[in-house]
């Protein structure tokens, strides 16, 4: 792979974990296990309980997803410390430089993506 490239895709996982880590800075979620610290919900009685559950449950959904954004992100990082990324994990064929443009995260080549889904 294009050392350029490379760098540029680097700084953009960066990036991206820089943003995932100051969500869950943000609500007090650990990234690495369950804990949420402070889980502010404005809750004024019963009637907004409803509202209140359902806000924590999109909350509690956006720190899931950014806990597996850092840990799919450290995962990459650490293949590109290896000089293992931009390699399929099933196959061990080059994943395309595009579709690495466009996924940064891709693991899989096109192939063995069709057939894990």
């Amino acid at each position: 792979m294009d050392r350029s490239l490379l760098d540029t895709l680097r700084a953009e996982l960066e990036r991206d974990r820089a943003q995932s880590m100051e969500l869950l800075d943000e609500h007090g979620a650990n990234p690495y296990d369950e804990a949420v610290r402070d889980l502010q919900i404005g809750n004024d009685g019963f009637a907004d309980s409803a509202q209140a559950t359902e806000e924590r449950a999109e909350l509690l959904g956006q720190i899931e997803a950014s806990r597996s954004r850092v840990r799919q992100i450290d995962e990459a990082l650490a293949r590109m410390e290896e000089g293992t990324y931009g390699s399929c994990i099933d196959c061990g064929t080059t994943i395309p430089e595009a579709r690495l443009e466009v996924r940064p995260l891709s693991v899989r080549c096109i192939d063995c993506a069709q057939k894990a889904d």
